[in-house]
Order: C-alpha cells, then structure tokens, then sequence
C-alpha cells in the first residue's frame, strides 16, 4: 500500500491539472479564434481576465506531479524524461512562452504589439496540452521501455493514438474553458459573452465526442491490449463515467445551468485520466511495476508526510481562492443575513483541533517508520489523513470566527 500512495497523490494531483489547468490552456484556444472584430475582442479580453486570480495556482499541480513522481518512481520517471524528452521539452517551452507572453501583455505598446503577443500566447495554449497528453498517449501504448532513453526519441509519441489523445486534450480543454467561461459570463451578467461561451461550449463539446469516439478505432488498430481495457476491462467503468458526464455537461449547457456544468464537465475530464490510470495499474512501464519502481521505505514515508502536511496549508488557501474567484467575494454574508439565521450547532475549538492534529500526525509518522504491517501502514495513513482535516479546521475557524465579529 505504501508503495502505491505517492502515485495516488500523483493521478490526482494530475486529474487536478486537467481540469483546473486545461481550462486556463483552453481559454488561450478561444483567444486565438475569436477574431478582430470588436465582439472578438470582448470575448478575448474577458477570457485574458478571467485566468487572472488562479493561472499561476493551477499550474503549480504539474509541478507538484513531476516533483513526487521523480521522488518516488526515480527509475520510471528518468525513463520517461529520457525518452519523450522531445514531447516534455516542447510543452515546457510552451508554458514558458506562455507565462511571458501573458505578463507581457500588460506593456503592449501597440494593437499591433498586443495582437502579436496574444497569438504567442494562444498557440502556446494549444501546443502546452497538445504535447503533455502525447506524451502521455506513448506510456499508454507502451513504447517507453525502461532504461536510459531505451525507446526512440520520435517514433515514441509520433504514434496515430499519441497524436489522436493530443488532438483530443486541445478540443477537451477547449471545452472546459468555453463551459466556466459561460458561467463566469452568466455571473457577471454579460449577456452577449454568454451566448458566445455557450454557443462554444456546445460546439466543442460535441467535436470532442466525435474525436473520442472516432479514437476507439484509432486505438483498436495501434494498441489492442490498451483497447481491451479500455472497453471491456477494469476502466470501461471510467470511460462510461466519463461518457455520461460529458453527455451531462452538453444538455445542462443547452439549458443554460452553467454552474452544475463546471461540476460536471470536470467530472468528465477527470474520468479520462481515472481511465487511463486504470488501464495501466499495476504497471507503470513494460516489466516494471509500481512495487519495484517504487523508492526506498523511508523516502515514500516522507513524501507521504510532506504531500499531507502541506495540504494542511495549501488546501485553505486553494479553497479560499477559487471561493473569492467563483463567488467574486470571500467574506462571509452581511452582518443582517448571519443574526437572521439561525445557529446550526456549536462552532469547533481551534485548540482541540489543533491538539488531535498533532496527535495524529505523531501517531501517523510514527506507524509508517516503526510498525512493518500493512494494517500498520494503513492505520498511518489514516492518522495524517486525519491531521490533514484537524489542521484545515485549527486554521480556517479562527479565520472564520474573525470574519463573523460584529465590527
């Protein structure tokens, strides 16, 4: 169990980066189509603004899943680097052009100068998920074999399924994009970035299902051991979850409840990557499985402390930026809305929370470094689990119960 835990936190910090940052990347797909009239220009100045307050937030979720991978699957994570250096290399380049085109923007002299940068920035927006997902297309068809760039530098993810699974994360993260961008739109009352959002959320919607769809046979004719699993093995349940969520997402869209969309229409995205991690467990490249790609006892023990830690502190933080950013506000409802409610229960102790966070998170580290039974490890994970949840509740009352004071 030990063993498989950092890649846990992997897939999901991965799913995370998917939906969160695919529709950051989508939003530079619809910049690049929205043309130079002056409803264009509406559609690329609101899509530029909304990525403000989290573009930067979201990014960081690839960061956080090349870190514990590389820490704690050294082996698979240098055979991979090594062989799709190309793909990596080239995403990574984009987000770089990427992050200055989007500070640059600000000091554009010109329209010209402006229009210049936005279409840097846009292609970036396509080439950054384009070449990630392709990347990802090569280890789900196994052509990354294990070693020191043992597969082949360009035959690796220049496969018909790598450039089909590219294609479809560009239309996917597009998708997502259009759909939180109509519901920002419908928020703000902007009625015309509405229609326009909607009308692209549908559009390209239904172009990702046709690019799924014809994939079945792309991937039927390139890998038949990924085709199996994919539709009769363990992540045929991922493919309908996925399949039904995006159908979800189109007829809420048609009827224009944008918020249950975001919801799912993540959901949809995230089923994929649940899908492809399905179909791949327990390997991780031909011949090498996640127990012996695995490092060291001590080393997955401190990743695991590390992740959990800091997700006492990061997930407060996430959680109060998307709140500011969705709801346009953090603090809580005026102080004549909380008198008129009435009182749910008694509010936590800080102090107490705190102590149990503590207890578990000595009792956590503890059974992961002394006791060697599975149950033991089990029974760890659970207590930093539980500190996890004891420290979000020791940091955010005080900040609430602040809030709440009469001023």
């Amino acid at each position: 169990m030990l063993q498989a835990l950092p890649l846990v936190f992997v897939l999901v910090g991965l799913a995370l980066y998917t939906v969160l940052g695919g529709a950051d990347l989508g939003a530079g797909f619809w910049q690049l189509g929205a043309g130079r009239s002056p409803g264009g220009k509406r559609v690329r100045e609101y899509a530029h603004h909304a990525m403000a307050p989290v573009w930067e937030a979201n990014h960081v979720w690839l960061i956080f899943v090349l870190t514990v991978f590389w820490t704690a699957y050294p082996a698979a994570f240098g055979s991979i680097a090594s062989t799709l250096a190309v793909p990596l290399f080239l995403a990574l380049l984009g987000l770089v052009f990427r992050g200055a085109a989007y500070a640059l923007r600000a000091g554009a002299a010109t329209p010209r100068e402006s229009g210049r940068i936005d279409t840097i920035f846009s292609l970036s927006s396509i080439l950054v998920p384009f070449f990630l997902v392709a990347a990802i297309g090569a280890i789900a068809t196994d052509r990354v074999p294990v070693g020191n760039a043992a597969g082949d530098l360009w035959s690796s993810w220049l496969s018909a399924t790598s450039i089909l699974i590219g294609v479809l994360a560009v239309a996917t993260s597009a998708h997502l994009a259009a759909v939180y961008l109509a519901a920002d739109a419908s928020g703000d009352k902007e009625h015309a970035l509405e229609r326009a959002f909607r009308l692209r959320a549908l559009g390209s919607g239904v172009g990702a299902g046709a690019i799924a769809i014809a994939g079945i046979f792309v991937v039927d004719a390139d890998n038949h051991t990924l085709f199996r699993s994919l539709t009769s093995g363990r992540a045929l349940p991922a493919v309908i979850v996925s399949g039904l969520a995006g159908l979800t997402t189109l007829t809420l869209i048609q009827r224009r409840r944008y918020e249950p969309a975001r919801y799912s229409g993540a959901l949809a995205v995230a089923a994929i990557t649940a899908g492809w991690a399905l179909a791949r467990w327990p390997t991780i490249l031909p011949g090498l499985t996640v127990d012996q790609a695995a490092a060291g006892h001590d080393t997955l023990v401190c990743i695991v402390v590390a992740v959990l830690a800091g997700g006492a502190i990061v997930f407060p933080a996430l959680a109060l930026l998307f709140r500011l950013t969705l709801a346009g506000r953090f603090r809580a409802a005026p102080r004549a809305v909380r008198e008129a409610e009435p009182a749910t229960g008694r509010p936590s102790n800080p102090r107490m929370l705190a102590r149990v966070a503590g207890a578990c998170l000595i009792a956590g580290v503890g059974l992961l470094n002394v006791a060697d039974g599975s149950w033991a490890h089990g029974v760890g994970v659970a207590c930093l689990i539980g500190f996890v949840v004891s420290a979000f509740g020791a940091i955010v009352v005080p900040a609430q119960a602040e809030d709440a004071a009469p001023r």
